[in-house]
């Protein structure tokens, strides 16, 4: 009975589906895509596209071809009773320039031809006259350097923390505030996220403080984000590809409303006013005129430009979804609809406004996320009044000396036990047989965070601000007995 062909592997959770975000990976370097049928995408100066990608498990090694398709690469078992001719040093080699028989105009010659990157490399091994004679390790790296130049070889993986945090951390680490992978796993720790917490969150790290958290909760328990602007920033978050699932315990409230929740002086009218300001009108020429935008937002809106034929899509590292609703018609006949669906949108923001108002107002949230560019003193003092006592917080800042004056504040104010602020230190080490070592370039710093505990605070029935409060402080506080005298005796008496 003759073998059946190989067919694709069936679709599934861990298989590769259209309009899935994917982390590409090529040596060290990743690049967050989603994966769309006939869309070029360009990597470390290599295009492709990802059709043939489409049904293979996350993990699948790729070959790219000639035309830009991808070919999948099955895993070579290397024959162990394989003897290499090697030299026992390097001090006879001379780099003159002269050692390579083949020129740039036969390998280019060779490309078009559609030759393999592998046969390249193995005719540049051929026609060198000093490979035999370097050492076993100098071939080893020699043959690793024209493999990363002559073979388009891609690993398609599944975004997660990890690797989304290491990718934005090497490529544009501006955007999440120098904020190094190791100290988000610290901050995930030290803030016990975990499925079915009720967290409040402040970032500016394009969201992936945020998706680090919904990818660790799992889809249960609820968020409030905190945002400064017009609206939240989440093209990293949008980078883990989450179902809609996750979205349901998720909401968002503008960061410069908080105040009115702490003085009770917040109603629905002013989330109504402020929806009205940004909606869109219609103009005496015809025309659609939409919010203001500031500096920040033309910066976020960078962040999240998708890739395009201009040359910072090299740059970039994350995308942002394009919905076709969301578009502007160009017929006039479809605008009145498209305002009626964006006042539509308006008004189910406005609810999940006032959806997060209310979890707020219940100030007995299971911990407290700041990740911001802006100070984190007033941020800090101003939100630990929802966090319920008992319940830990955690402060990230690139810089040391605004954690000092938090501590500092906070060492007054009261109200937090078992402060402490720590930063991570981090070495990459080399394992390879008989070369294993630390590596010569190491990251200076990741961060610094500042973490405790909350408690419950007596001043807070005497503030009248915070009179709301206290039956929920009652409920917390129990009776202790007063402390007893002891009587102290003199040595010598």
């Amino acid at each position: 009975m003759e073998p059946s062909a190989p067919q694709p592997p069936p679709a599934g959770y861990h298989c590769i589906h259209d309009g899935d975000y994917v982390v590409l990976k090529r040596e060290d370097v990743f690049k967050a895509v989603q994966v769309q049928r006939r869309k070029k995408v360009t990597f470390e100066k290599q295009w492709f596209y990802l059709d043939h990608a489409i049904g293979h498990n996350y993990g699948s090694t790729f070959e790219v071809t000639s035309g830009g398709s991808l070919q999948l690469r099955k895993k070579e078992e290397e024959p162990a009773s394989e003897t290499k001719e090697a030299g026992t040093d390097n001090r006879n080699i001379n780099d003159d320039g002269k050692s390579q028989k083949l020129t740039q105009d036969d390998i280019k010659a060779l490309k078009d031809k559609g030759i393999k990157g592998e046969e390249i490399v193995q005719q540049l091994i051929e026609n060198s006259t000093t490979f035999r004679d370097k050492t076993e390790f100098a071939q080893d790296k020699y043959i690793k350097k024209k493999k990363k130049k002559y073979e388009a070889i891609i690993t398609i993986l599944k975004p997660s923390t990890r690797i989304l945090s290491i990718m934005y951390y090497a490529r544009e680490p501006g955007k999440i505030n120098h904020m190094r992978y190791d100290t988000l796993a610290q901050m995930l720790t030290l803030g016990n996220i975990r499925a079915g917490n009720k967290m409040i969150v402040m970032e500016t790290c394009s969201g992936l403080v945020l998706g680090a958290m919904m990818e660790r909760m799992g889809g249960f328990g609820s968020i409030v984000q905190l945002y400064p602007g017009d609206g939240p920033v989440r093209a990293a978050t949008a980078c883990f590809g989450f179902p809609k699932s996750f979205f349901s315990g998720l909401y968002e409230f503008p960061l410069n409303k908080v105040n009115t929740l702490l003085n009770g002086t917040f109603s629905a009218e002013m989330l109504s006013s402020e929806s009205t300001d940004g909606t869109l009108v219609k103009e005496s020429n015809g025309t659609l005129e939409g919010r203001h935008i500031t500096e920040q937002d033309k910066e976020d809106t960078r962040a999240e430009a998708p890739e395009g034929p201009h040359p910072e899509e090299q740059e970039t590292g994350e995308v942002v979804s394009q919905d076709p609703e969301y578009k502007e018609p160009k017929d006039r006949k479809s605008r009145k609809d498209y305002i009626q669906e964006k006042q539509r949108r308006q008004e189910e923001q406005r609810k999940r406004h006032l959806e997060a108002a209310a979890l707020l107002g219940e100030r007995n949230a299971d911990g407290l996320i700041v990740a911001s560019r802006f100070h984190p003193a007033p941020l800090l003092l101003s939100l630990l009044n929802f966090v319920a006592p008992s319940r830990p917080f955690v402060v990230y800042c690139q810089y040391k000396e605004p954690l000092l004056e938090c501590y500092t504040k906070l060492r007054e104010r009261g109200g937090v036990i078992n402060l402490r602020l720590s930063e991570t230190w981090l070495r990459n080490y080399q394992v390879l047989p008989d070369r294993s070592h630390p590596k010569l370039l190491m990251s200076g710093g990741g961060g610094y965070l500042l973490s405790g505990f909350t408690v419950v605070l007596d001043s807070l029935r005497a503030d009248p601000s915070l009179k709301s409060s206290a039956g929920t402080l009652d409920s917390y506080k129990a009776e202790e007995p007063a402390a007893k005298k002891q009587k102290c005796t003199e040595p010598g008496s």
